[in-house]
This record gives structure tokens, sequence and C-alpha cells, in this order.
């Protein structure tokens, strides 16, 4: 075999305006270039301890059993129903988005029985459908998606949901994937058994290690369990002896990663949490004047528009990969397409994290309305631009 000749690594410079990576904070690049050192060394154990206090802030949580999982945002998800759902247990997920199919598909894995709650693409779970669902199944664990990435939905009533599993005597996990730092979540004031969330979206960093919260209520099903969970990896009962108070090895943490996520936390506490999450309303709010001022529309109502992932709709006429790709080229500005049912109706555009800020906001309406004006579609880009300078001005 010939020896490789690869060149210097050097990767587009990308404006990251997608579901999912963000773009990274310079400070937590810089974090990342620092030197390593092992994952017991003492000084490390000090950064786990900081970063947990972290995460329990952004969380809006006392729990103690709040880590980073090591992995992307699905480790964190399957490190919660892979723990909490038992073979035997019965676990309700919904149905109104791509990943609420992604709970089914790892409760199953799991060896547990699904059963579902039902409503379209697009819209929030229905308090009323999920106490019929409870009444029909009664489940052990109840998942539900609090802003789904692939509708543009933030799922409201929260406490009203939390209300309905308890009294069923169920487990609440809850997907924060796309709303931890950026949107309103109070795991403890609403009552949430047990959170995971990726820290590539509104955290604005790498992923790689990933948040996830859990109760003591959660913690005690876990470490009561009559078999062990199916993944060595991400089997809490092990973890807990590295990330609880033995700080015992159980496998290599990806320290770089790690440094990562504690200086993308520690942005999020100097900036303060609710400043934070007003930060992404305002700066999605302009996003989103601009876009229907131009002509286009939103594919949530504002009951339940999800700031931190704004989904679009695609123009009559107009081909959302051809618009997709022409920011891309033009622009090097990356949106998405739909997912799942949304396929082809829509646009899915990230105010997340470091990218919700004005200037990204502005090059985002401009060159979309470029890229619809170039397909044909019927749009008004100076209107767009007036309304979200006006927004941002405010």
């Amino acid at each position: 075999m010939d020896r490789p000749d690869v060149g210097e690594l050097t990767p587009p410079d990308r404006t990251l305006m997608g579901p999912g990576p963000s773009e990274v904070h310079p400070r937590v690049l810089r974090a990342m270039s620092t030197p390593l050192v092992g994952h017991l060394d003492p000084s490390f154990v000090e950064i786990m301890d900081e970063v947990q206090e972290l995460l329990r802030y952004a969380f809006r949580t006392d729990n103690k059993w709040t880590i980073p999982v090591s992995g992307t945002g699905s480790a964190s998800m399957e490190t919660a129903i892979g723990n909490l759902v038992e073979p035997g247990d019965t676990m309700l997920v919904p149905t109104n988005g791509y990943f609420g199919g992604r709970m089914e598909s790892m409760a199953e894995r799991a060896g547990g029985e699904v059963v579902h709650v039902d409503a379209p693409w697009g819209e929030p779970l229905d308090p009323v459908d999920v106490e019929r669902a409870f009444e029909e199944h009664q489940p052990d664990v109840f998942g539900f998606v609090h802003a789904e990435t692939s509708t543009g939905v933030l799922q409201p009533d929260v406490p009203e949901l939390t209300s309905i599993a308890h009294d069923h005597d169920a487990y609440v996990i809850a997907d924060t994937v796309t709303s931890l730092g950026g949107v309103e979540l109070r795991v403890d004031e609403w009552d949430v058994d047990a959170a995971y969330a990726g820290p590539q979206k509104c955290l604005s960093c790498p992923p790689g290690a990933s948040p996830l919260t859990l109760n003591d209520r959660a913690m005690e099903k876990v470490l009561s369990r009559d078999d062990p969970a199916r993944s060595w990896y991400l089997d809490l009962s092990l973890l807990e002896g590295y990330w609880g108070d033995e700080r015992a090895y159980h496998h290599t943490a990806p320290i770089t990663n790690v440094y990562a996520l504690r200086e993308a936390l520690r942005l999020v506490a100097e900036e303060g949490i609710e400043e934070r999450w007003q930060r992404h309303r305002e700066m999605a709010g302009a996003l989103k004047a601009g876009v229907e001022a131009m002509g286009g529309s939103m594919n949530a109502p504002d009951d339940y528009w999800l700031p931190s992932l704004n989904a679009v709709r695609v123009p009559d006429g107009v081909t959302d990969t051809d618009v997709t790709d022409y920011l891309l080229k033009q622009y090097d500005l990356e949106i998405a397409t739909g997912l799942g049912d949304l396929d082809g109706d829509i646009f899915r555009i990230g105010c997340m994290g470091y990218s919700a800020r004005p200037q990204t906001v502005s090059y985002l309406v401009s060159a979309l309305g470029d890229a619809l004006d170039d397909q044909g579609a019927d749009v008004d880009v100076e209107a767009g631009l007036a309304a979200t300078s006006r927004r941002l001005g405010e």
C-alpha cells in the first residue's frame, strides 16, 4: 500500500445557521488548545466539579447527578433512556417529530415496550392527549421533546405534562438538546426527572461531552435495577463511580471536550441564564421579522415558535435543496432542509449560542433573500432587511 499523501487540514470557514452545530465561541476554541492532563489528575477532578456546578446552573437544578456524558447528544439521550427503561417497562413517546422516533428506537433496544401519544408533526403535545394515553397504557416512563429540532416547535405546558406523568407514578425524560442554554428550561421547577442535551446547539460548543441530569428519584430507579443497563459504557451505576464522590476510573473522559464545555458554560454563567434566554428571543425575533416581511412564513405559530430553531416554509415553486446549495456556494452559509414528514416543506434555521448575534442574523436574512430571489420566489428582500434592522435596533 502506498503512503497516503494528505495535505494540511483546511476546512471551509462557514457561517453555521443550521440545526447544529452552531458557531463555536472563540473562547471555547482557545480552551480546546490548552494542554491535556490525565482524566484522574487532581486538577481535572477540580474541573469536573466546576463543570457539574455550571451544568446545574444551566439546567436550573440542584440535582447531584448532573454530568457530561462522553459522547454526542445521542449518547446522553441513550444514557437517560437506556438506564431508566428496564426490560418489561412501557415507555410513552411522542409522534410529533423526528426525535420522538429516536426515543422509540432506544427504548425498544433497552427492552421496553413503546406506546405513543399522537400529535401531527409541527404541533406540540396536547396535555389532554397525554392524559388519555396514560389512562390507556399506564406507562412507566414518559419521554417528550422540549424543543423539537425537526419541526421548530417548543413544547408549552411542561409542568402540566410532568404532573400528569407523576400522577400515574411515571418517570419523565425530557429532550432538551435544542433548548439548554437558549430557551427557558427549569428542570427542578417543572419537575422533570431526567433531561439530556447536546453541547453543539445553544451552548456553541463542539460535540463530544453531552449534558445529562437526573434527580434522586430517577437515580434510585437506576441503582435498584434487577438487570444492569445493556450498555456498559453508558451504565449510570458505573459512571456514578467516576462522576460521584469516589472519582474512580471507568473510562478515559474526552478531556479536551470537557475543557470546551466548561468554557461554554462559563459564558452562560457570565451572561446570566435568563439574559441568555432573552438574547435568543430577541435575535430570533429579528430573524423571524425579516423572513415574514420579505414574504416568507414560519411553520410554527407564535404560541409554540422555537427561537433557537426556526422552521421556515419553503415558498411555492422553490426547491429546498437548490436554496441550501446556493447559500453554501455563494455565502459559505449553512441552513438545513426538513426531515421526515416535513422533508421538502421547510428550511431549518438555527439561531443558537454564538450564532445568535446581530451580524449573523443580518447576514442570514440578506443571503436567504438573495437565494430565494435567485430561485424565482416572490420575495421583497429590502423589506426583510429593513424589518430585521428595526428589530435589532429596538
